[in-house]
């Protein structure tokens, strides 16, 4: 067994999730959620091996888009990214699990957002200002890994296209037109595709 499976990672129970008010896809309110979810009462740290295959809980997970004007940052996960059943797709969101030792150990918001800034030094380089905000969150149960995870979409803003892959997992990395992703549908992995569709018709994207 891997020492990425090993890690601890932070989940929340789904069945406090759907007592929120259940939905499939993209949900705006992701304060309510996670405000309510990211505290010691509900958020915990599990290996992350036992959790990939539980529906009973949630994995959060921080889905940072990059948005230059009308471009956004686009990558294909590569075999060294963690989730191999997302390898070979095309994505717009960098990101990943919230582990136990990012977090510093405690289940709350401040800690998850601590461990987000973590996790993003850690897949790409950033060389240009720019304003993050969280605009949803993601639920898809229509698929095996949707089903263990609970995506927090962030929108990063940035003054110009500064953005380097630190990671290999990042392949064919750079930034297109919102419109040319909407092209090609086929190629994104279904949190880009449901993020693209949700984010353009609130005007977002």
């Amino acid at each position: 067994m891997s020492g990425k499976n090993m890690t601890k990672v932070l989940v929340v129970p789904t069945s406090e999730f759907t007592s929120l008010g259940y939905f499939q896809g993209f949900h705006a309110d992701a304060d309510r959620y996670l405000n309510h979810l990211l505290t010691p009462a509900f958020a915990d740290f599990q290996p992350r091996y036992l959790v990939e295959e539980d529906p009973s809980l949630k994995q959060i997970i921080p889905y940072v888009i990059f948005r230059c004007g009308s471009r956004v940052f686009t990558y294909t996960r590569g075999t060294t990214q963690g989730e191999g059943r997302l390898h070979r797709l095309r994505s717009i969101g960098v990101g990943g699990h919230v582990d136990e030792a990012d977090a510093d150990g405690r289940a709350t918001f401040e800690a998850y957002e601590v461990a987000l800034k973590r996790e993003l030094d850690e897949e790409v380089e950033i060389n240009a200002p720019g304003t993050l905000r969280l605009v949803g969150l993601i639920n898809d149960d229509l698929t095996p890994v949707g089903r263990v995870h609970l995506g927090a979409v962030y929108i990063y803003e940035l003054e110009s296209e500064s953005v380097t892959p630190r990671e290999s997992g990042l392949a064919e990395a750079g930034f297109v037109s919102v419109a040319e992703l909407g092209e090609r549908p086929e190629e994104l992995e279904t949190w880009s595709s449901i993020s693209l569709q949700a984010l353009q018709a609130l005007g977002l994207l």
